[in-house]
């Protein structure tokens, strides 16, 4: 399994009237520990894209548990737990910093297109990435 952290603390652009994260915020929370995490591992976002990949987001969920707060400071920990053959499953768990409860959690799931537009399968160099942080085959 990979497995990243990314901290973020809210802003009051991130909250609605009762000073609670806007559901939609934790996609883009999502979106930021994604990048993190595929940066960790030598995955830059750019570079996929140089090899004429690009990762588009096919489907999403999200359960809320409980909502952060203006001025918290929360985690968000994104894990691939297996090697994808023609999407890519990512979880998520937010949490607030140094709890264990789990705030929201929830899924991405993406495409692997090349630069004619078409759905392809995972491409080497990213299995290869994949396989040299110790995932095994077993993804979709």
């Amino acid at each position: 399994m990979i497995s990243h952290d990314h901290l973020v603390k809210i802003y009051y652009k991130d909250v609605d009237q009762m000073g609670i994260v806007y559901y939609s915020r934790y996609l883009e929370y999502f979106e930021a520990s994604r990048t993190e995490l595929l940066a960790s591992i030598g995955l830059g976002v750019t570079d996929i894209e140089k090899n004429g990949i690009i990762l588009p987001v096919i489907s999403s969920h999200c359960e809320y548990s409980r909502g952060a707060k203006f001025e918290q400071k929360i985690t968000v920990r994104s894990k691939i737990s297996s090697i994808p053959r023609s999407r890519l499953h990512i979880d998520y768990y937010v949490f607030l910093n140094n709890e264990r409860e789990i705030l929201v959690s929830g899924y991405t799931e993406h495409a692997f297109i090349n630069d004619k537009g078409v759905a392809v399968r995972a491409p080497k160099m990213i299995l290869d990435c994949f396989r040299q942080e110790g995932l095994v085959a077993i993804g979709k």
